[in-house]
């Protein structure tokens, strides 16, 4: 299996409980932004010899949040090496609001990957739009660019709804089985 690397940046914990399950689906590993936006250098290295980076932030105020920002603006030192060239890539994001703007944020993501020279890797999943469908169906929010997830701004991590956690493992093994067939 390609190593995988699922980087995040968590305000408030919901966005650190979805990484984890993504993290589940690919057998990877987690690598945290801290509040000032920065990582350690041996995350970097982990980033550079990674198969597969997933990228995820909450969104706020329609796109990802500064420090998610900050980690982003710092790559491009391995931007202008093409360090990242052919990685495959993936994202995943979520809001309090069941919309709230959040493909915003994974075109965001998935044009930080293309600048790499990154291969993207959709969600993959049809969505569950029937009228029978519930918040525990998989894809229940309808994405396709990448994973979304909605956490009311009253519930505790805890209290996301468990088809956004299966629909992130899901994600997690595809953006994995992906790079291990482009390995």
């Amino acid at each position: 299996m390609a190593k995988i690397v699922v980087i995040y940046f968590s305000g408030y914990g919901h966005t650190k409980r979805v990484a984890e399950h993504v993290a589940q689906g690919a057998n990877a590993e987690l690598i945290a932004v801290d509040s000032n936006g920065d990582i350690q250098e041996a995350d970097w290295q982990k980033l550079n010899e990674a198969k597969g980076i997933i990228f995820g932030a909450p969104t706020y105020m329609g796109n990802v949040p500064w420090q998610f920002k900050k980690f982003a603006d710092a790559s491009s030192k391995v931007w202008f090496t093409r360090g990242w060239q052919d990685k495959v890539f993936g994202g995943f994001t979520n809001s309090a609001s069941l919309n709230g703007d959040k493909q915003v944020s994974l075109q965001w993501m998935q044009t930080l990957a293309s600048q790499h020279g990154g291969i993207w890797v959709s969600l993959g999943q049809l969505p569950s739009n029937t009228l029978a469908a519930t918040r525990e169906d998989v894809n229940n929010l309808g994405g396709s660019v990448g994973l979304l997830v909605q956490s009311p701004s009253d519930a505790s991590a805890e209290q996301i709804a468990q088809g956004d956690l299966d629909t992130a493992v899901k994600y997690g093994a595809r953006v994995a089985d992906v790079a291990a067939r482009l390995s």
